[in-house]
């Protein structure tokens, strides 16, 4: 619940996490497996792969470059391939998995439906659109930085197309709000063909990289231009959770409870699609997390969005961070696109979400 809504008198969240509560405990049960399950899968991406690196070397590494001399022999390979290439891939996933999965959660939580995810609202296909602009186009007056920043500045427009579309007398509908969603991928997924078909072959090996996502382009450099955008989205988006909580009870409901729901909507999508925008620049389109994540931590740890978010952080990356390790390890030495990976994934569970809730409300069996 934010600090606004506690302020005002008789706003209280429909679901209880205070302290001793079952879902209290539950709560933090689930953060916890989920931080482990996060330095686990850390620790596995940074030592597997074709130059292995055992967890001493690891530990032996890490603490040298923090000034720390440890009585641990390793070699020069080793050093430059976790600080130089995995450390950064493995942050990268990390952070963007975060992004993605509370992104999904919000958006979720805003439109009251589990299959919502953040390409509804246009980010990802805009940023594709960007992307793979700049790529034909051959401009490059930002050197490295302007394919990315093109990708953000195209999700970015994208979504506020869709918003745009959507507002009507100072409202948002939000059927017309996922309608726009569609018309706009189903445009920019237009517009994608046409440069792939007018693309030179190294132009469309890069459209490749930005339609089927990979964590391959990592640096330092990249990782520092997206973490602050993201980590906005995640330190902002929890506080939100009491308002998205009393949103479930219905929009007319949550008005009356005093939560402002057209100044929550506009913030929920502009940090989902700072989150998603900033992701797609940096790792190209990563399908499913969004979608898949939420769901599995509300199966879980239940409804309440004081949990959800930040659970939905925690879990996006973790299953980014899986993803990724299979993406590089299981067809060495060719790497597997990573979109590729978690559509193999999310779409059956996608499909498995869609008769589930289809058979819930009467429709078959």
């Amino acid at each position: 619940m934010t600090d606004t809504d506690r302020a005002r008198p008789g706003v209280t969240s429909p679901v209880s996490t205070a302290p001793g509560t079952p879902r209290a405990g539950r709560r933090r049960a689930v953060l916890t497996v989920l931080i482990g399950l996060l330095l686990a899968a850390g620790l596995a991406n940074i030592g597997l792969g074709a130059v292995g690196i055992p967890p001493p070397q690891v530990i032996a590494i890490l603490a040298d470059h923090a000034g720390i001399h440890l009585n641990i022999a390793y070699t020069e390979q080793q050093d430059a391939v976790l600080w130089a290439i995995r450390l950064p891939r493995v942050a990268m996933a990390a952070i963007v998995g975060c992004g993605l999965g509370i992104a999904g959660a919000a958006l979720q939580g805003i439109f009251r439906n589990p299959l919502a995810d953040p390409g509804l609202i246009g980010v990802s296909s805009g940023a594709a659109v960007g992307a793979a602009g700049m790529i034909v186009l051959g401009a490059a007056p930002l050197g490295l930085a302007t394919v990315p920043l093109a990708a953000f500045l195209g999700g970015a427009a994208a979504t506020a197309l869709v918003y745009a579309c959507a507002r009507y007398r100072g409202r948002t509908e939000v059927v017309t709000l996922l309608l726009c969603g569609i018309a706009v991928n189903t445009i920019a997924g237009a517009v994608i063909g046409l440069l792939t078909v007018i693309a030179s072959d190294a132009e469309l090996r890069g459209i490749v990289f930005w339609s089927l996502g990979s964590m391959g382009g990592a640096t330092w450099h990249n990782l520092a231009s997206i973490a602050p955008l993201i980590a906005v989205a995640v330190l902002v988006l929890p506080r939100l959770a009491g308002s998205l909580d009393l949103l479930a009870l219905g929009e007319r409901e949550a008005g009356h409870l005093g939560v402002h729901t057209e100044r929550v909507r506009i913030a929920v999508v502009t940090l989902a699609a700072l989150a998603t925008g900033a992701g797609v620049a940096a790792a190209g389109i990563v399908g499913f997390v969004g979608l898949v994540v939420p769901h599995i931590v509300r199966l879980l740890a239940g409804p309440g969005h004081r949990t959800v978010l930040p659970a939905s952080a925690l879990g996006g990356a973790v299953t980014l961070l899986a993803a990724d390790l299979a993406a590089r390890t299981v067809a060495v030495p060719a790497e597997i696109p990573l979109g590729v990976v978690t559509a193999l994934i999310g779409g059956p569970f996608f499909l498995a979400l869609v008769v589930r809730t289809r058979r819930r409300h009467g429709g078959w069996g």
